[in-house]
């Protein structure tokens, strides 16, 4: 009946005017994204301006869809109170992105990948998408019904209807873009190029895309029946992997008591990795339950009922390792988002754990658990994203207590955290270290907190421009008994086009290994430079004017052989095979090696 309805609804206030307007809603919406991507390239207003451009931004990406998508379901009043409601949330959330962002070193960045404190970050775009998705379907399922706490099969259908919409109409955006692509190729072949021009232009790229997107949500709003058929089969498809996810989980579970936990530790995301999962769970069993009338099969009932029991140990492991990672090492901001998505979880599975110990109903429980989980997210969105729980702000909090109550030493403490991930605050408090100091080594905590401030780059202190004693510092010597000529360490070091500079030459952070040889065979000392973290190494050979350039690489294949040449265990010979000259250029052959056992294919056959 309810089902039927809500057909009805759209059949009678959809009209040929409701079609033009979500079309045009689109085709601005194109039009005012170019402008402002516009005005952030060349560097105009409103760009120059983050506490205006930002809400702007924020305000044309999203809130064109909750309007077009409530245009048929509500009245006029309805519609635009919901959108001045949606778009004042989206205002207070960009504003406070923009003062969190004042001052911090640690920027996004642009359209044109220049670091920027003006655009919004993406974790805050996704968050705010999450948040009008699920605050959209409350508003139109109780809108549906008449009533501020609509039912569970309103909210069922108004939310999974939203999500198949917004679905395949990023499909059809995807396949259209495909298409024009495709002509561009075919048009390109006959040497007409004007279609691949078109494609790679902003003004003709934007427009396009939102008025492909408000076209797939206005055909998939009109016809209800179809998005609902195919609602249908994904949830059924879906409905069957639930219970070899819980062979898998459960398996996963049984052999903790045996195994321990130290394995889990050990990864360093053990906390991301169980969230995953009991999301992925919670999910399975509302594909499975759907709006709790519908007929499910033996199997997946009693799989859905055990998934509910295995979401309480799940989250229960992700709380203690949260909780060792944060006695360890004090809260980040990335760990506090992990707690409210913790808590989040707690409510599902304490919920349905409550809904599978009632076994005289089809975990009809679940649906007022999910239904307060909407509002809860939506609290705890809301709280992430303003003041209230900022995760910087407790971070930034919590790592300078720890720093004043010895917790870490002074020496030891990372200041580039406060600097580059702390926002504002972690700005501030710089300040007030820098300038007070804390603890028994106060002076050590005030300078280093000083340096810190002058920094520009959160992996490069030395902004691009290495010094001697940077050098000196990130280098080891093979053999241990030679040292790096003078001018080499002395050296002012400048990327070339086409030619990245070792990150040891530019970075405190990053080491190198060097070989001092003679590969060239002129009785002068070489520098092959091999890299920490990769086995990328670079030939530098000393010019007649003593300056040091880059003139070979060397492709070290497999970590055996980067650490033979560490240890300094190698020899210089001939070539197996020899060289081609090209263009008065002389080219090297280069071994191939099949496996990671440094087994290279022999040359000679």
């Amino acid at each position: 009946m309810q089902v039927e309805q809500y057909d009805e609804v759209l059949g009678a206030e959809v009209s040929r005017r409701m079609m033009l307007l979500r079309l045009a809603t689109g085709l601005v919406q194109g039009v005012l994204l170019y402008l402002l991507y516009r005005a952030a390239v060349i560097n105009m207003w409103p760009a120059t301006q983050p506490f205006l451009f930002m809400p702007l931004f924020m305000l044309v990406l999203l809130l064109p869809v909750v309007f077009i998508s409530s245009l048929g379901h509500m009245t006029s009043r309805s519609v635009a109170l919901w959108t001045t409601a949606a778009g004042a949330a989206l205002v207070v959330l960009a504003l406070h992105e923009a003062w969190r962002n004042a001052g911090a070193a640690h920027l996004n960045y642009d359209f044109m990948g220049r670091p920027s404190q003006r655009v919004p970050s993406m974790l805050l775009i996704v968050f705010s998408s999450v948040f009008l998705y699920i605050a959209h379907a409350l508003v139109m399922a109780a809108t549906t019904d008449g009533k501020r706490i609509a039912s569970y099969g309103s909210y069922f259908e108004v939310a999974w209807k939203l999500a198949v919409q917004l679905l395949f109409s990023a499909f059809f955006v995807g396949a259209l873009w495909s298409v024009l692509w495709m002509g561009a190729g075919l048009f390109d072949m006959v040497k007409l190029d004007f279609l691949k021009r078109l494609l790679g232009k902003s003004w003709f790229v934007a427009p396009v895309i939102c008025f492909a997107f408000s076209c797939a949500l206005h055909i998939t709003d009109v016809r209800p029946s179809i998005v609902r058929g195919i609602r249908s089969l994904l949830l059924v498809l879906a409905s069957w992997i639930l219970p070899v996810a819980v062979v898998i989980i459960g398996g996963f579970l049984c052999t903790l008591p045996f195994t321990g936990l130290d394995g889990l530790w050990k990864t360093r995301f053990a906390t991301s990795l169980l969230l995953t999962t009991v999301a992925v769970l919670v999910m399975l069993i509302n594909c499975a339950f759907q709006n709790g009338q519908t007929a499910a099969s033996l199997a997946i009932r009693i799989a859905a009922r055990m998934a509910a029991i295995l979401l309480l140990p799940l989250t229960g492991i992700a709380i203690y390792a949260l909780g060792v990672r944060v006695h360890e090492y004090g809260w980040t901001a990335d760990r506090v988002v992990a707690a409210a998505c913790l808590l989040v979880a707690s409510c599902y599975a304490i919920g349905y754990q409550w809904a599978a110990h009632r076994y005289e109903t089809w975990l009809v429980e679940i649906a007022p658990v999910n239904v307060g989980a909407a509002f809860l997210v939506l609290a705890v969105l809301l709280a992430l994203f303003t003041p209230i729980a900022d995760p910087a702000r407790i971070a930034v909090a919590n790592q300078v207590l720890r720093l004043e109550r010895g917790l870490v030493k002074a020496d030891k403490f990372d200041y580039r955290y406060l600097r580059f991930e702390g926002q504002r605050y972690g700005q501030q408090a710089l300040q007030r270290l820098a300038q007070q100091g804390v603890g028994a080594d106060a002076k050590v905590v005030s300078e280093r907190a000083a340096a810190a401030l002058k920094q520009t780059e959160r992996w490069n202190p030395n902004g691009g421009k290495a010094t001697a004693t940077t050098i000196a510092a990130n280098i080891t010597v093979v053999p241990a008994s030679e040292v790096l000529p003078a001018s080499f360490i002395a050296q002012e070091w400048k990327e070339a086009p086409g030619q990245m500079l070792p990150h040891c030459l530019t970075n405190d952070v990053q080491q190198c290994t060097a070989l001092l040889l003679d590969a060239n065979g002129d009785g002068k000392r070489d520098i092959l430079l091999v890299n920490q973290s990769y086995g990328g190494g670079y030939l530098y050979v000393e010019q007649p004017d003593g300056q040091w350039l880059l003139a070979a690489r060397l492709d070290i294949g497999c970590r055996p052989m980067l650490d033979a040449l560490r240890a300094g265990r190698y020899t210089l010979v001939e070539p197996n095979l020899k060289a081609l000259v090209v263009g008065g250029l002389q080219l090297q052959f280069e071994p191939v090696y099949p496996d990671e056992n440094c087994k290279a294919i022999n040359p000679a056959g």
